[in-house]
């Protein structure tokens, strides 16, 4: 059953707010809020509008292909749409993702798109600039942003402006980083970073395709700012993602994480607020909750992702204890400031999450879970709703969509640029679509749920002690709503488990507690003046792999 009555009376809020505050700070106190964006509506409690938003990350290359040549192109991805978000609030066919992350666009000699060779161009395997404005305008009446992987860290090798600056006397040559001699060091995981060439070594991070642009030069900043500019106002994207945040600018030796990396991120936020103040930059910065989270604090980047996170709820959902996500969530939520960090499971650079779990959709579906009821703002890679499974190289965490069990899992009509998964016989879009025990099903549920429910989107964040380590819990709380997530990570029924608060929102008192997702009938949970409970048991069991969300509705 589905319940979508409200929390309490907003005087009944405050009434609680104030109550929890006595004796400690309650998180909505201490949390740092987001100022609201000067434009379209505010979001829900004065967040910004993304932390309303479950994103979704699309290789565009292997999504669909509307032409039969292979290749996913921009006119198949918008011919999809209707399976992402159809427009319309009142139908739960569609998946509910309001966000799109489109890997690169832009021409390269690569197929991932990671070395760009034109800025300002839609990749013509992709299709045309006039294709990327209809995706624009048919995501947008359905309420979907739109965000474009912005590589700014470097180009290809094949770009003009690196073609020009291999001339010594070039204008263009302290675009990027140049030495006589090979300096001799090396990279972060101890790769050549150093590369020759006729004119001298330069530095290309990731590989010798890819040289690095040198942004102590005001030219590069200058130009890159000019490419922001034309995809925010000239095309009219909703933000970026950064690819390699960290690594922008070196410090000799130093090559992740410089202050003047930090630096330059300063400036550039006021730059791109200045063309839209609801665009939203999300960062790339794989390192620790307080290496990432300085690039939120410091009034840099507005998201970035939380790999640490990720990699909790997968450990997990493996092993079937909660210990692993309630600690790296406990402290990320400290850590970063109100609510702005992208959360996800995998990526195009992960294993896919149904390979780390040993083909097991019931723990597939346990991440999702965790995934779709944390704070922040999710991110879901393709693929993982249905269950493809994929390990590296990365092309093979890459592979086209599987949409059908027809030839070519229903891709394409023609030879596909890389040979789908053979899973794609059950593991595939139509299979699952009309089959509500499926782990489609289950994230089109979950997606949803979080859609209409306040405080799984901005909700503060309580970690709920539970006297059985396969039990993660916990309690979010918006101004107007509170949620209690109860997730049995085995395999074995739990039975005659205790969830224990020690301080939160909740109004002192008797609080019902009505399903939203798990059979109910639940016990009303008894509140004391911290705002929290103590040996709370909602039902005797909960299934192996099972979930409670419950709305609990104090009464005055």
């Amino acid at each position: 059953m589905r319940f979508m009555r409200k929390f309490c009376q907003p005087a009944v809020l405050l009434l609680s707010i104030v109550l929890a505050g006595c004796g400690r700070p309650s998180a909505l106190t201490t949390a740092r809020l987001v100022q609201p964006i000067v434009g379209l509506p505010a979001g829900t409690d004065g967040f910004p509008w993304w932390n309303d938003t479950v994103f979704y990350e699309i290789f565009v290359r292997s999504y669909f292909d509307s032409n039969g040549d292979g290749i996913g192109d921009l006119r198949g991805l918008v011919a999809k749409l209707d399976y992402l978000n159809d427009g319309d609030a009142a139908t739960s066919e569609d998946l509910g993702v309001t966000g799109l992350w489109l890997m690169p666009i832009h021409p390269s000699p690569s197929y991932h798109g990671y070395d760009v060779t034109d800025y300002y161009a839609i990749n013509p395997e992709y299709g045309t600039m006039e294709d990327f404005q209809q995706l624009l305008r048919e995501a947008h009446r359905r309420g979907v942003r739109v965000l474009i992987d912005l590589v700014l860290n470097h180009t290809s090798s094949g770009h003009p402006w690196f073609l020009a600056a291999q001339d010594p006397s070039s204008a263009k040559r302290d675009w990027y980083i140049w030495s006589e001699e090979n300096p001799g060091y090396l990279g972060p995981w101890g790769q050549t970073v150093w590369h020759p060439s006729t004119s001298g070594h330069y530095y290309g991070l990731f590989w010798e395709g890819m040289p690095d642009l040198n942004y102590t030069n005001p030219e590069v900043t200058a130009q890159m700012q000019d490419v922001v500019r034309f995809w925010l106002q000239d095309v009219g994207v909703d933000g970026f993602r950064l690819d390699a945040a960290r690594h922008l600018i070196e410090d000799g030796q130093l090559q992740t994480n410089s202050e003047a990396t930090h630096t330059w991120y300063k400036t550039f936020r006021p730059y791109y607020k200045s063309l839209n103040q609801q665009a939203l930059t999300v960062g790339e910065a794989w390192d620790t909750p307080a290496a990432v989270a300085a690039y939120i604090q410091g009034d840099e980047l507005d998201l970035a992702f939380d790999f640490g996170l990720a990699q909790a709820a997968i450990s997990s959902a493996r092993t079937g204890r909660a210990a692993e996500v309630a600690r790296v969530l406990s402290i990320d939520f400290q850590v970063f400031p109100g609510h702005q960090f992208a959360t996800f499971l995998s990526n195009h650079d992960q294993n896919r999450v149904l390979s780390q779990l040993a083909g097991n959709v019931d723990k597939a579906k346990v991440a999702a879970t965790m995934l779709l009821t944390f704070p922040g703002v999710p991110f879901i890679y393709y693929g993982e709703e249905i269950g493809m499974e994929g390990r590296k190289p990365d092309e093979d965490i890459r592979l086209p969509m599987q949409w059908s069990g027809e030839e070519n899992a229903g891709f394409t009509t023609g030879r596909a640029w890389r040979s789908v998964n053979t899973s794609y016989t059950t593991a595939n879009v139509a299979a699952e679509m009309t089959n509500s025990d499926s782990l489609l099903s289950h994230y089109r549920r979950l997606i949803h749920l979080r859609n209409d429910h306040a405080a799984l989107r901005v909700g503060d964040e309580f970690i709920v002690t539970v006297d059985n380590p396969a039990i993660f819990s916990h309690l979010r709380a918006s101004q107007k709503e509170a949620v209690l997530v109860v997730l049995n990570l085995g395999a074995e029924t739990a039975s005659g488990f205790h969830l224990s608060l020690e301080s939160g929102l909740l109004k002192a008192g008797s609080c019902g507690a009505l399903p939203i997702l798990g059979d109910g009938p639940f016990e009303d949970v008894t509140v004391d003046r911290q705002g929290g409970f103590d040996s709370y048991l909602p039902a005797h069991d909960l299934p192996g792999y099972g979930a409670w969300i419950i709305q609990l509705e104090c009464r005055q």
